[in-house]
């Protein structure tokens, strides 16, 4: 039996309970293994299962470099039985903070994959990029690629606190679309996405793309670098909105159909199926310690 444990009336309550799961505010102390699934939950399982028997497992799903490496070492050396990294970028930053690596199993979030995407007519050649509107996501350096490629249309999807300031400093080629929910629709109203972060513990944006058929621009940085091949994407360096620009007014727009495949072909290794199968392995290996 399975219990989802999270906050009364929350979309994820909701959504366990239509699917039959049961649904709790309280972290049980019984039971056989708990897995958190943030900082904030890890940190509250600890205190609720102190002292009690059970196996505890903590996913890892950012790639920031701890401020106090001690502590990150010595929380996720002796408050779980085994970790969990999104990505080999996730990995790395715990190793790096002392995190004996034994310890941690790499399982790349999972997407469902959708049909056959849809191509919307639309006019000119689209650049999309979807992602909240923080410094991290690097929208400030496709604003200034747009500012380059003024033939080039460019539509932002997302929110957050740095949007007014993106949205007051962007050319007129740049659309912006706030938060967006039917990703079959934006996907199919752009010829290619753009994900030039700075920093990124795993592009799931960049994964959506490419499972809807679209070739991807993204900066060549640990955590984007492990999805794009190729023959679907082109990496470029971080922080670098003129290579940004020439990258996307050189790319072969004839050629997009061939990586359009590709994107398909590469984002279908990694399917919400493929994630939990390698989660129950990793269960059961860590629960027989």
């Amino acid at each position: 039996m399975q219990t989802i444990v999270c906050p009364a009336g929350s979309a994820l309550a909701a959504r366990a309970a239509d699917e039959g799961f049961a649904v709790s505010t309280k972290c049980p102390r019984s039971g056989d293994l708990v897995h958190a699934h943030s900082g904030r939950a890890h940190n509250l399982v600890i205190r609720a299962t102190l002292g009690a028997s059970l196996t505890r497992v903590v996913t890892r799903h950012v790639a920031y470099t701890p401020r106090h490496p001690l502590i990150h070492r010595l929380k996720y050396t002796h408050t779980c039985d085994g970790i969990i990294a999104v990505s080999a970028a996730v990995r790395n930053v715990l190793t790096e903070a002392g995190v004996p690596k034994e310890r941690i199993e790499v399982i790349h979030t999972g997407i469902d994959l959708p049909k056959e995407p849809a191509r919307r007519p639309h006019k000119g050649f689209a650049v999309g990029h979807m992602g909240a509107f923080t410094h991290e996501k690097g929208q400030d350096i496709a604003i200034a690629a747009a500012r380059l490629l003024p033939d080039v249309r460019f539509v932002l999807a997302g929110d957050g606190p740095l949007l007014a300031e993106v949205r007051r400093d962007a050319p007129a080629n740049v659309t912006f679309k706030g938060f967006v929910s039917d990703l079959a629709d934006f996907f199919a109203g752009i010829d290619l996405f753009i994900m030039p972060s700075r920093s990124e513990a795993w592009g799931l944006a960049t994964l959506e793309a490419l499972a809807h058929g679209v070739p991807v621009i993204v900066s060549d940085i640990e955590g984007l670098a492990e999805i794009v091949t190729p023959a679907c994407g082109i990496l470029v360096p971080p922080g670098e909105p003129v290579m940004l620009a020439q990258a996307i007014a050189n790319i072969d727009r004839v050629g997009l159909d061939a990586r359009r495949e590709a994107a398909r072909l590469r984002a279908a290794e990694f399917t919400v199926e493929k994630m939990a199968e390698e989660t129950e392995t990793f269960y059961a290996r860590v629960h027989r310690l």
